[in-house]
């Protein structure tokens, strides 16, 4: 739709069916937000009332239950969640991608150079140009284009906000260039290469899958390659429970070799038995060959492969749980994950900086704040960003006063999940 056409038909309400299956009762403050969203695109590129104009929405996430077992070719339980990173988008003739984030500096990657580039590690500049390297090994066509994107998704906080970026780049090359073919999965891998080689970055798939499908996944990673999904459907507010994300606005500078640790140190357990990840090792065989994993590996390693299968049952357990409808059997489960990450996984810390303890701290409040009721537990890859709790919506207002009293205004955040995943909104 040409840009101006387009801003008409956003002022005039006439998207609200469009964006309502989407933002739901949201929709007409969302159609506020692209209409803001086009303009600052406009304040950044040169454009015309006729520019072919596209617009792009691409969710967080939220892990449910499986933490770091994703990684092992294991089980994993997510949801999107209705903070999403939304994207202006308009097609050139350069072949130069460009994207300006709000805040952020500018990424420009050339088509013909696609290669690897060291100094770009860890950086915006790096994520796009693996989704547009991998779409190329994988014979997809591409082609130039300017974005501007604005975010919601909180920045380390274990919602994903680099996923999400990576998902929504790889959402709009498609739709500008393929049509829109790939699957959820397709673009959750071409998410994960660039995030694995080009930013440096050793997750699992079940960040950028979660981003790309939307709702509540239930994911058997035992082939990778081609993992299994089920969408389980849940209704938080209908079991009388609140989602609500803590931010702990600790720094994850410096943390990349902790998370690396975790992937690495469970591998490592793997390889005494002749196996390259834990979900390839049977969970007897690995328990009769604690012994030699702890000579080989250290006890850190034994503790953290026991927290890989036990959170791995606990996802069936939480699965089965949703499914006839058993919330309280699932926040059980939730809680049993959080003790064990806490326990064995060992991801709720930063030992180095044993003075500093935010996540922790911020756990030991939301258990005095539930008082017995709901779960919390900490939230995807750990050591800083976030606890994730399920709150009683009796006690909600206590709760988010109480955690924002300790860790500053605005830092409990209330969610919901969105049943949608990375879509092309617009155009």
């Amino acid at each position: 739709m040409r840009r101006g056409d387009l801003l008409k038909y956003l002022g005039s309400g006439g998207a609200h069916d469009t964006l309502a299956p989407v933002y739901g009762a949201g929709a007409e403050a969302a159609a506020g937000r692209l209409q803001e969203l086009m303009m600052e695109f406009a304040g950044t590129f040169p454009c015309g009332e006729g520019s072919d104009t596209w617009l792009f929405s691409t969710p967080g996430r939220t892990e449910l239950g499986g933490n770091h077992t994703d990684h092992q070719n294991g089980l994993g339980l997510a949801a999107s969640v209705n903070l999403d990173t939304i994207a202006c988008v308009v097609p050139n003739s350069t072949g130069v991608i460009r994207i300006k984030s709000r805040n952020h500096r500018p990424a420009e990657v050339t088509l013909d150079s696609l290669s690897l580039i060291p100094e770009e590690t860890g950086s915006s500049p790096a994520l796009v140009r693996g989704v547009a390297a991998r779409l190329t090994e994988l014979g997809h066509t591409i082609g130039g284009f300017d974005a501007y994107t604005t975010t919601r998704v909180l920045r380390g906080s274990g919602l994903s906000s680099s996923a999400a970026f990576e998902v929504l780049v790889c959402t709009i090359m498609d739709h500008l260039f393929g049509s829109g073919r790939l699957s959820p999965v397709q673009l959750a891998q071409v998410g994960q290469y660039a995030e694995n080689v080009y930013f440096g970055k050793p997750c699992g798939l079940i960040d950028q899958l979660s981003c790309a499908t939307g709702g509540v996944v239930a994911v058997d990673f035992r082939d990778p390659a081609a993992p299994s999904i089920q969408q389980v459907p849940v209704d938080l507010a209908a079991h009388g429970y609140a989602l609500c994300i803590i931010d702990v606005h600790a720094s994850h500078a410096d943390l990349t070799d902790d998370y690396a640790a975790i992937p690495q140190e469970m591998r490592q357990a793997a390889a005494c038995f002749g196996c390259g990840v834990l979900g390839q090792v049977p969970f007897e065989e690995f328990m009769a060959g604690i012994p030699a994993v702890r000579s080989a590996c250290g006890d850190r390693a034994v503790l953290r492969a026991y927290h890989f299968y036990r959170d791995n049952q606990r996802v069936l357990l939480q699965k089965e749980a949703l499914e006839r409808g058993d919330f309280e059997a699932f926040l059980h489960y939730v809680r049993q994950s959080g003790r064990s990450s806490f326990m064995y996984l060992q991801n709720v810390s930063n030992y180095r900086d044993s003075r500093n303890q935010p996540v922790a701290l911020l756990l030991a409040l939301a258990d005095e704040l539930l008082a017995g009721q709901g779960a919390c537990r900490v939230h995807g890859g750990g050591f800083a960003g976030t606890v994730q709790a399920f709150v009683p919506l009796e006690r909600l207002e206590g709760f988010v006063s109480g955690i924002n009293a300790v860790a500053g205004e605005g830092s409990c955040h209330v969610l919901s999940i969105r049943n949608t995943g990375s879509v092309l909104l617009l155009h």
